[in-house]
């Protein structure tokens, strides 16, 4: 009410404001509806939590990526792949023995808004050399139980002394130097590694080298697993655990000027989006969809802007000659398609008295295991696996399997491992065995893994499949609880040493040796392979690391796939991607009617 005015004077004076103002809007007329966000919808897998130390599945590491950015990347669309700088501002300077690496972090760089940065009233602060840091002692520290240390360890100095220390009681001392981690100034962060590291590029890729600020894990503490600040594009919107999972654009991105572009890519022709400043999209929807069926009824309605392909649709989706079906192409829907770098497998528990000690016992489930029944299974989907490296990693030797499928043999080495006829001498019944499967949900791994369950029931050993959740099915591989399990890798990078470092026995449970191998001549071998660089010599040396694990048999060697996603026609510039953390960022959405 305007002071000094009669009531009734003031209710007519407002009154004449408010025809005023409606008949201004009505000369100038409707406000300009307000753009429709560019939102990505596409499935996804449970995730345990958003520290990027802390899990090593791929569907939590797409979920991190999003949020947390490393000093480096792959490139998304380059051709050979190759790694390019991302919170670095350019590649590092390396010495002439490999050993020094000198980074200068991109100024202008802003962790997310945040109430753990309390000094600055919540808003992100500038990222420096020191918080890198500060992030790569936290992958070291024995606390954190983080299955990415098998990156580091051995590699940089002092690192592995004071990971040993982090175990003893009370809080890890991150003040503590470390020789090879140093913060030369601000922004230039000095790395010394123990020995010339061929894939450490590489491994600066991966989220558990993303930089991660110091004060949200002592604001947040052990909630900090679920309160994700970092510097990259989205940022954690809402969270319903094991359903919806929602990011939105990053608004510190644009508050302190930060402009990331669209590569240009290394073609003749630049790519039609190269240049553009990103991320294109306003927010990014992830359902969790385990039943593939529905997942494709979501799809075909528009629900879901992606999907993968199972089994039970790939003849509605291809033709007999590996083609879309033209019913699908004429909906605008296209087909983003290529091998996957990657390796399915079933494991062996070697801290397990039964399967773990008993190599004739594994051979023989090997022998049996049938590859060309498991592809007619899968539709064509899969490529047989001789073993643990995939084709198109670099050192990869094709070879033959060690036990191919023969059901005689696999009868002699179970008689041989002392259960003839599958017969356990303790019980005088079939020797029983458990495998432990995650995705309880999923109708086509159980499907699956019934199938394994007739290859063994076939040489007369019962395996018995132990359904769980994601998070309850790493928790017992982790704490090597499993007796065998199903699980697979997807290459970090392509390069063999992903997939051999997997029988290194220091990378034991909880790292990425989920099998908890240890063979002191696989181990002294792959010392020797790691510093390789790529030729002749680590070629013949990657060939003598498989024939081993393939004679020792940690692992049923089971699949590469074919990676098959359908896209639909607003979906822009998607491209087959084996690492594709990180790249939604690319990706953008055309609005209705454009």
């Amino acid at each position: 009410m305007t002071p000094g005015l009669p009531r009734r004077a003031a209710r007519a004076g407002a009154a004449a404001l408010l025809l005023v103002a409606a008949a201004g809007c009505r000369r100038a007329g409707p406000p300009p509806a307000a753009p429709t966000p560019r939102t990505l919808v596409r499935p996804a897998a449970r995730v345990r939590g958003f520290d990027p130390v802390r899990a090593g599945d791929a569907a939590s590491a797409m979920a991190y990526a999003r949020i947390y950015e490393g000093l480096l990347q792959i490139d998304y669309l380059a051709r050979p792949y190759r790694v390019v700088p991302l919170l670095a501002g350019e590649m590092p300077e390396v010495s002439a023995d490999g050993r020094v690496h000198v980074f200068r972090i991109r100024r202008g760089i802003h962790f997310q808004n945040d109430p753990c940065f309390v000094e600055t009233g919540g808003r992100g602060r500038e990222v420096t050399a020191a918080d890198f840091v500060y992030s790569l002692k936290r992958v070291a520290d024995l606390k954190n139980a983080s299955p990415g240390y098998w990156a580091f360890r051995d590699r940089i100095v002092g690192l592995d002394d004071f990971r040993r220390d982090s175990g003893g009681p009370g809080p890890t001392d991150y003040d503590r130097p470390v020789e090879g981690l140093r913060a030369l100034d601000r922004h230039t962060l000095r790395i010394e590694l123990t020995e010339p590291y061929p894939q450490f590029l590489y491994a600066l890729t991966l989220h558990y080298a993303a930089v991660v600020p110091r004060e949200a894990v002592a604001y947040y503490g052990e909630a900090f697993v679920n309160r994700p600040v970092g510097t990259g594009p989205f940022v954690l919107e809402s969270w319903r655990r094991n359903y919806r999972r929602v990011y939105a654009r990053n608004p510190r991105w644009a508050e302190t000027g930060r402009v990331d572009r669209f590569p240009a890519g290394d073609g003749p022709e630049p790519h039609p989006a190269a240049g553009r400043p990103i991320p294109f999209l306003d927010r990014i929807v992830e359902l969790v969809v385990a039943d593939p069926a529905t997942q494709w009824q979501m799809f075909l309605a528009g629900s879901l802007h992606l999907t993968g392909v199972s089994r039970e649709v790939w003849d509605v989706v291809l033709d007999p000659g590996g083609r879309l079906r033209p019913e699908l192409a004429r909906r605008g829907i296209r087909a983003a398609s290529g091998p996957a770098m990657d390796v399915f497998y079933i494991g062996f528990n070697m801290d397990d008295p039964v399967v773990g000690a008993n190599r004739a016992l594994r051979q023989a489930l090997s022998a049996a295991f049938n590859r060309e029944e498991w592809a007619r299974f899968h539709h064509g989907r899969v490529r047989p696996a001789a073993g643990p490296v995939p084709p198109g990693a670099e050192g990869y030797v094709a070879l033959e399997p060690a036990f191919p499928f023969d059901l005689d043999r696999a009868r002699r080495l179970l008689a041989e491992a002392g259960y003839p006829e599958g017969i356990d001498p303790e019980t005088g019944r079939r020797l029983q065995l458990t495998i432990e499967v995650a995705d309880a949900d999923n109708p086509e791994l159980r499907q699956s893994t019934d199938l394994f369950v007739q290859f063994m029931d076939r040489i007369g050993v019962v395996v018995r499949p132990s359904f769980n959740n994601r998070p309850t099915f790493f928790e017992k591989v982790s704490r090597r609880q499993a007796q065998m399990f199903r699980l697979s890798w997807i290459a970090d990078y392509p390069d063999a040493q992903n997939f051999l470092q997997l029988f290194h026995g220091p990378n034991a449970s909880p790292g990425s040796n989920r099998a908890n191998y240890v063979n002191p001549e696989y181990d002294r071998l792959y010392e020797r392979f790691r510093i390789l660089p790529p030729g002749e010599a680590r070629d013949g040396l990657a060939e003598r690391l498989v024939r081993i694990v393939q004679e020792d048999c940690p692992w049923i060697f089971v699949h590469h796939r074919l990676n098959l996603e359908l896209v639909r026609g607003e979906v822009r510039h998607q491209v087959h991607h084996d690492f594709p953390f990180g790249m939604d960022k690319y990706l953008d959405v055309a609005p209705t009617g454009e």
